[in-house]
């Protein structure tokens, strides 16, 4: 699977990115904060905290949002969301 990084400032999309999991589904995620720390890595920014919230988000809807509460340092954006899609061969 691959997650998709999108950056928002004032709702307008100023970044993004595309990194790809040796997982295949949200399911077999074991530790998010990883998984999550490599699309922050290819942006330069410092990990979000990660709730329970967004796992769920991620496993059940494959998407999640960021906003600047999640983070301990201060961003200079508003929202930042991760959405996972897959590879056409591979099923979900």
């Amino acid at each position: 699977m691959k997650l998709w990084g999108i950056i928002r400032r004032d709702n307008q999309m100023v970044a993004d990115a595309v990194t790809e999991t040796h997982y295949e589904t949200p399911a077999l995620v074991e530790n998010w904060s990883d998984v999550i720390g490599e699309l922050c890595a290819a942006f330069d920014l410092p990990r979000p905290v990660i709730l329970k919230k967004h796992v769920r988000e991620l496993r059940e809807f494959s998407h999640t949002v960021f906003k600047a509460q999640d983070f301990i340092e201060p961003i200079d954006f508003d929202r930042f969301e991760i959405s996972i899609f897959y590879d056409k061969d591979k099923k979900k």
